[in-house]
């Protein structure tokens, strides 16, 4: 069972809707540290204000690249990643391309995303050489359960350091069905994220014992504020 501020370092807390304001973005981050989150997820426009605002702070800023289709060139979603890591992300949610992957072109995908984690690094060494984490989403509501496994195994061959179901735009984004089978097909050392719907203790309880190791929600602070590890504990017996 985890403490409560265990738990708090296993979400990602979310803003990610366009009609998103800089007082959001603020208010964001002051839950975040209020509540120590493990980081903030807002879209690149906002990385500055994040950072800025979470200064000397124990949260990272997030922010996504290719959202929220996937369906930008190579080259655009590389420079994405870039002007993120420049702008001081420390951890990049990248949308695989889902047409070109369920179209058949895997070496695409597969060069892609090595791209992406090979520019996304390289930027960082020029700070401070921190390597940044590059988590892929995959989109699980639109494959197939043998894509799944596919979209897996192309992700982590190229790199990447987390597998991530979905955008949150999609329906269904968060099924624990698909946790359990991202996390059997690669393993125990590689990162794996649900987002999608995770609105309530009892759905984010059931995904991390599924095996994922990150939540992505907007609903971070209520979530917390829910859990009870004692209760858990009762219930459990």
């Amino acid at each position: 069972m985890y403490t409560k501020e265990q738990f708090a370092k296993l979400i990602d807390y979310t803003l990610i809707r366009a009609s998103g304001t800089a007082d959001d973005v603020i208010t964001l981050c002051r839950e975040a540290k209020k509540f120590h989150f493990a980081a903030v997820v807002v879209l690149p426009f906002w990385v500055g204000l994040a950072v800025k605002e979470l200064e000397d702070s124990d949260i990272k800023v997030c922010t996504t690249v290719g959202f929220p289709h996937g369906a930008s060139t190579r080259s655009t979603k590389v420079h994405e990643a870039r002007n993120a890591v420049t702008n001081g992300a420390e951890e990049l949610d990248v949308v695989m391309n889902i047409g070109a992957f369920r179209s058949g072109d895997i070496d695409y995908v597969r060069r892609e995303i090595s791209d992406i984690v090979s520019a996304a690094n390289l930027s960082g060494m020029t700070q401070d050489a921190k390597r940044t984490l590059v988590k892929v989403i995959i989109e699980t509501p639109y494959l197939t359960k043998d894509e799944k496994i596919l979209a897996c195994n192309v992700v982590r061959d190229a790199g990447a350091d987390f597998i991530k179901t979905s955008t949150g735009t999609a329906q269904n984004g968060s099924d624990v069905e698909d946790i359990r089978l991202i996390r059997s097909v690669v393993g125990p050392s590689m990162g794996v994220k649900a987002a999608g719907g995770i609105r309530t203790v009892e759905h984010a309880m059931d995904l991390l014992d599924a095996g994922a190791n990150r939540l992505g929600t907007s609903t971070g602070v209520a979530i917390v504020q829910a859990y009870d590890p004692d209760e858990l504990l009762k219930a459990s017996r």
